[in-house]
C-alpha cells in the first residue's frame, strides 16, 4: 500500500500551479479596472462634463462595489461553493467592461463601474478561498502572491497601456475602459477546470465527491484529516459558515484583523494610486504622466519582492514592518521637500513597500479563518477595506482642494500607523497553519494543542498516515 500524505503537505504539482494561474484572471482585472480608472476620468472629464464630484464618485465606484460584492459573496460562496462563481464570473466581467465603451453620461459609467465592482468582490472571495484550499502548506504563501503579482500587473499594465494610448484620438478613454474585459475572457477556458474545494465539500459532509477530486487530481494516497472516522460525525457535517461565528469569542480577534490591517493598507494605496497623476501636479512634479508611470513601475517591482520573501519571513514580521517603513517613506514624500526628481523617487519607494505588503492581503486573511467561515471571513475583510478606500478615494481630490496635499497625506500616514500599531498588538502567526484542522468549534488552546480524548485520536490518526 502507498504512502499515505496529506493534502496540504503536497509537494508542488502542475495543477497548484494551474490553479493559481486561474485565479490570476480576476486579479489581473481587478487592478486594471482601478488603475485605468484614474487616466480614463481625467481623460473624459471634457466630454462628460465631469465635476470634481463626479471624479471622485467615479473613482470611487468599483470600490464601492467591491464592499458589496465580497460582503454577499463570502456567506452564498461558504454555504453553496466556490466553484460555480469561480468559473463563470470572468464572462459577466468582460460582457460589462465592453458595455463601458458606449456611455454617454457620467451616470452610465457609475452604474457600470458598481458592476463590475459587484463581479469582481465576488471574485476575490472564491479565488483566494479556492488558491488557499488547494495549495499546499509549504507554498500557500507563494502560490497566493501569485495573485497579488497579477493585481499588481493589471493595475501597472492599465498605467502603461493609459499612457501609450492616450494621444489615439477622443476616444481613447473609451478603449481604455472597454480593454479590461480582454484579461477575462482569455482566462476563462482554465476556469472551467477547476473543481470544487474538496476542503469544503468535505465540511460539508460530500465526502465521496471531496475524495473523488483528490485522487482524480492528486493520486489515490493523497487524504485529508478530515476524512477519518472521527470527522464524520453529524457535529462536523453541520457546521455552517455564520457573521455570528465569525463575532464569536473564538473568531473575533481574528476578524478585527483581517478587517483592520486590510482597510489600512488599501486607504493609501488606492486613494494615492487612482489619482497619482493629480497628486504629484500637486507636489510641484511637472510631468505627472512620468512621475506616475514611475510610481506604478515600481508598484510592481514591489509585488515581484513581495512574491519572493513573503514564505521568508513571518507573517507578523512581514506586516508589521511593513506598515512601519511605508509610513515612514509617505512621510518623507509629504514633508522633505526633495524637488521633482526626489519626489518621484520617495513616491515609488512608497509605492514599492506597499505593494510587497500587499501580497499579505492575498495570504494572510485567507489563514485567518477555518473552511466553514473562510469565504465569508475573507469577503468581510474584503468589504472593509473597500468601504475604507472608497471612501478615502472619493474625498482625496476634495481633500487636496480644500485642506492641500501635504493635510491629506499625513492623515494616509496616520492610517498606515494606527494599522502597525493594531496588528504589533493583535495580529497572529498563521505561517505555519494548517487549514484543514482549523475547526470553529476550537479553542485558542486547543488550536496547538487538541484537547480531550477527540483531539488525541485524531491526531494518533494524521501521525500514523504521515509515516
Amino acid at each position: 500500500m502507498s504512502k499515505q500524505i496529506l493534502l496540504e503537505d503536497l509537494p508542488l504539482r502542475r495543477f497548484h500551479l494551474r490553479v493559481a494561474f486561474s485565479g490570476t484572471g480576476g486579479q489581473f482585472s481587478d487592478g486594471f479596472v482601478l488603475g485605468i480608472i484614474g487616466i480614463a476620468v481625467s481623460m473624459a472629464s471634457v466630454p462628460l462634463h465631469l465635476t470634481p464630484l463626479w471624479m471622485g464618485l467615479l473613482g470611487a465606484a468599483s470600490l464601492a462595489g467591491l464592499f458589496l460584492g465580497s460582503m454577499f459573496a463570502g456567506p452564498i460562496a461558504d454555504k453553496y461553493g466556490r466553484r460555480t462563481i469561480f468559473a463563470f464570473d470572468m464572462l459577466l466581467f468582460a460582457i460589462i467592461s465592453a458595455a463601458q465603451y458606449f456611455v454617454t453620461s457620467p451616470a452610465q459609467l457609475l452604474v457600470l463601474r458598481l458592476l463590475l465592482g459587484l463581479i469582481l468582490g465576488a471574485d476575490y472571495v472564491v479565488s483566494k478561498s479556492l488558491v488557499t484550499e488547494f495549495s499546499p502548506r509549504r507554498y500557500r504563501g507563494r502560490l497566493l502572491s501569485v495573485l497579488a503579482a497579477a493585481w499588481a500587473a493589471g493595475y501597472v499594465g492599465a498605467y502603461l497601456i493609459g499612457f501609450v494610448i492616450r494621444d489615439i484620438g477622443p476616444d481613447a478613454w473609451r478603449i481604455m475602459l472597454a480593454a479590461s474585459g480582454i484579461p477575462a475572457l482569455l482566462i476563462l477556458p482554465f476556469r472551467l477546470g477547476v473543481p470544487e474545494s474538496p476542503m469544503w465539500l468535505m465540511k460539508r459532509g460530500r465526502r465521496d465527491e471531496a475524495l473523488a477530486i483528490i485522487r482524480r487530481k492528486f493520486g489515490p494516497e493523497v487524504i485529508l484529516p478530515e476524512s477519518s472516522p472521527l470527522s464524520s460525525s453529524p457535529a462536523s457535517q453541520q457546521r455552517r459558515g455564520a457573521w455570528s461565528q465569525l463575532f464569536s469569542p473564538r473568531w473575533r480577534k481574528n476578524t478585527l484583523v483581517g478587517c483592520v490591517f486590510y482597510t489600512c493598507q488599501v486607504v493609501p494605496y488606492f486613494a494615492l494610486g487612482t489619482f497619482s497623476p493629480k497628486v504629484l501636479q500637486a507636489l510641484q512634479v511637472k510631468d505627472n504622466f512620468v512621475g506616475g508611470l514611475i510610481y506604478n513601475v515600481l508598484l510592481f517591482a514591489g509585488a515581484i519582492v513581495g512574491l519572493l520573501i513573503v514564505d521568508k519571513l513571518s507573517r507578523r514580521a512581514f506586516l508589521i514592518g511593513t506598515f512601519y517603513l511605508a509610513a515612514v517613506a509617505l512621510a518623507i514624500l509629504a514633508y522633505a521637500g526633495f524637488g521633482p526628481i526626489g519626489t518621484m523617487i520617495a513616491f515609488g519607494l512608497f509605492a514599492c513597500i506597499l505593494s510587497a505588503a500587499a501580497n499579505l492581503e492575498f495570504v494572510y486573511p485567507p489563514e485567518l479563518f477555518p473552511t466553514d467561515l473562510r469565504a465569508s471571513g475573507v469577503g468581510l475583510a474584503v468589504a472593509s477595506s473597500r468601504f475604507g478606500s472608497a471612501i478615502s478615494t472619493f474625498l482625496l481630490p476634495l481633500a487636496m482642494q480644500h485642506v492641500g496635499i501635504h493635510s491629506a497625506l499625513g492623515v494616509c500616514v496616520g492610517v498606515l500607523v494606527f494599522g502597525g500599531v493594531f496588528c504589533q498588538v493583535f495580529a497572529p502567526e498563521t505561517g505555519t497553519a494548517n487549514l484543514s484542522d482549523m475547526s470553529p468549534g476550537q479553542s485558542n488552546e486547543s488550536e496547538s494543542a487538541m484537547g480531550g480524548e477527540q483531539g488525541a485520536a485524531l491526531a494518533a490518526w494524521s501521525d500514523s498516515n504521515r509515516k
